[in-house]
């Protein structure tokens, strides 16, 4: 199996290669679009300010490769914000692939949300062998509202989506790479279960 992680310089990618090494498999990171295409499974991380990761995703013409993948995308964290119609940080028109606007939590609650929190009403392999109400690793300011598209939801002074699915596209808000024993089997999952 073929697993590409993107690397287009606006994520965590080494930590996420280590994860995919602890179970078993190797990844390869790429910006080159053939090799992209030619993937089994595709990551999509993203780290940092979503106009600024939109700009690079851009300049690698990797904006109008991504909406057009066939295999299963896995975006986390921003990655999964930057498949969203669009976000609230920096104005940010996104990938489209999500048909939710990502927005700043309220002025209520402090941000970023760091740390451990709750994942429920998990609906998809994704979440194979999951149990309700496991903790995951998040650190994020923006979020995805709870739409049609989302398979698990987190609550931090609102309900969220902790994660979203359309067709082959999958994305976590959560790093599953940082969320212990349940964030292996979600990636397990995604590199087993969905095809």
């Amino acid at each position: 199996m073929k697993i590409v992680i993107i690397d287009y310089g606006a994520g965590n990618i080494q930590s996420i290669k280590f994860a995919i090494q602890r179970l078993g498999y190797e990844a390869v990171l790429s910006h080159d679009v053939k090799e992209i295409k030619e993937a089994d499974k595709v990551i999509f991380p993203g780290v940092g300010e979503a106009s600024s990761a939109m700009k690079k995703l851009r300049a690698s013409k990797l904006d109008s490769i991504i909406p057009e993948l066939k295999q299963p995308v896995l975006g986390i964290c921003l990655g999964m914000q930057l498949m969203c119609k669009s976000s609230q940080e920096g104005n940010t028109l996104g990938l489209g692939i999500f048909d939710v606007e990502v927005v700043k939590f309220p002025k209520t609650v402090k941000v970023p949300q760091i740390g451990w929190n709750q994942i429920s009403n998990l609906k998809s392999k994704l979440f194979k062998e999951v149990k309700e109400n496991e903790h995951i690793y998040l650190v994020h300011s923006y979020y995805a509202p709870v739409c049609k598209e989302t398979i698990a939801q987190s609550d931090y002074a609102i309900n969220y989506s902790a994660a979203l699915q359309k067709d082959n596209f999958f994305g976590t808000q959560f790093h599953p790479e940082k969320s212990s024993l349940v964030g292996e089997r979600i990636l397990k999952n995604f590199l087993v279960h969905i095809n």
